[in-house]
């Protein structure tokens, strides 16, 4: 672990809200909310009135009355983000991508070239809104985890540096939500064992916390809390799952309706899967409920598969064996996630051999060319349910 603070948390701020007022010059200093039936990110004077990212759209105008809700652009925001890469590449060689819009860098090493770590991330953060028009936080520090909280606690368009002489100082009273992991659930069961902040959790005996949380996740939390976090940021770190989610309101929705959402769930994340030269083993449908519960099903096969065909004819079976549960209850959200993932030179190809993979590599090879849109399947003409998000690499 090393001794001096030198790990960069960067964070683009409010990230689709930002990019839109930095195209429409009409949004900046005002509300905004990207998406309609289901708040995809709300900018920071939309949060002022208890919005948020994941919200459902009418309740986020009900609370902010005066909000400008914007389509999302999928495009604008991932051209963004490879210029912000692009940028965080040019200030050091170690840097660990969490997300579209936040990475850890590593810059040990660099003082002699580049400066401390407080002036790197300084200079970071003014390349950024200069040549990218985008405000972006930062956190300095020893550990990948202090590292992130710096940057949560100094959002938005900030920088906190702590120093190694002063971690347990700035962590502990801060609130228990604070460690990474911590959600509503676990800092429920925390508070009600009268644990408020991540003090309280370095007050308790590591065996005391895993009786609350679990022995895996109290191992965890406890070493948060006196900040030991020995992860180092690790480069081209190969993601272990890939997905994308659509929000779909709260209207109702047939089989057909929902089996064309998923149908282009899957080529976009099946063609995704070709790109990166990746093969899964295991297909995940996400759904997301009227009264906001959730609900997972999954199939793991026994061999590692890139195929559109293969995957749309899992995530189907997993759509048909949930329906009855869905006209039950009501689904206003479906998620698709690729898991266990292997790389695709690996894979024994299983007999008997079949072309299906020409055929999709030849639609990828058209709409690398022409666009996502130059050809799609006849089952999805005529329809818009709004984009599908990417989900977060775990």
């Amino acid at each position: 672990m090393p001794a001096h603070a030198t790990i960069l948390h960067a964070d683009l701020d409010a990230f689709y809200a930002s990019v839109e007022q930095r195209d429409d010059p009409r949004l900046r200093g005002r509300p905004v909310l990207v998406g309609t039936w289901v708040v995809l990110a709300a900018s920071y004077e939309a949060r002022a009135y208890g919005v948020r990212a994941g919200m459902g759209g009418a309740r986020a105008r009900r609370l902010c009355p005066q909000a400008i809700v914007v389509a999302p652009r999928m495009s604008a925001y991932e051209e963004a983000s490879r210029a912000v890469f692009r940028l965080f590449d040019e200030t050091t060689p170690m840097v660990e991508a969490l997300s579209v819009d936040e990475a850890f860098l590593d810059v040990r090493g660099l003082g002699r070239i580049a400066g401390s770590p407080r002036e790197i991330a300084v200079r970071l953060r003014r390349e950024v809104r200069k040549r990218i028009g985008l405000p972006i936080t930062v956190g300095v520090a020893r550990t990948k985890h202090l590292a992130k909280v710096a940057s949560g606690e100094a959002k938005p368009d900030g920088l906190l540096v702590i120093p190694p002489d002063r971690e347990l100082e700035f962590l502990h009273p801060l609130p228990v939500e604070r460690l990474w992991g911590v959600g509503p659930a676990t800092a429920a069961k925390l508070r009600a064992h009268g644990i408020a902040t991540v003090g309280d959790v370095a007050c308790l005996p590591e065996r005391a916390l895993s009786e609350i949380v679990g022995s895996a996740a109290g191992r965890h939390l406890h070493a948060l809390a006196h900040n030991r976090d020995p992860r180092r940021v690790q480069v081209g770190r190969r993601r272990r799952s890939i997905g994308a989610q659509r929000a779909l309101g709260r209207m109702p929705r047939s089989w057909e309706a929902l089996d064309a959402v998923v149908v282009a769930l899957v080529d976009r994340l099946a063609r995704r899967l070709r790109a990166a030269r990746r093969a899964c083993r295991t297909v995940l449908l996400r759904l997301r409920f009227d009264d906001f519960s959730r609900a997972t099903r999954s199939h793991t096969l026994a061999e590692a598969t890139a195929r559109t065909r293969t995957i749309l004819a899992l995530a189907r079976g997993l759509l048909t064996a949930a329906m009855p549960v869905i006209e039950r209850r009501g689904v206003t959200l479906v998620g698709l996630t690729l898991t266990n993932l292997e790389d695709a030179a690996a894979v024994q190809l299983a007999l008997p051999f079949e072309r299906y993979g020409a055929l999709d590599a030849t639609l990828d090879v058209v709409r690398d060319r022409f666009g996502s849109g130059a050809i799609t399947r006849a089952a999805l003409l005529g329809r818009d349910d709004g984009p599908s998000v990417p989900l977060l690499p775990d």
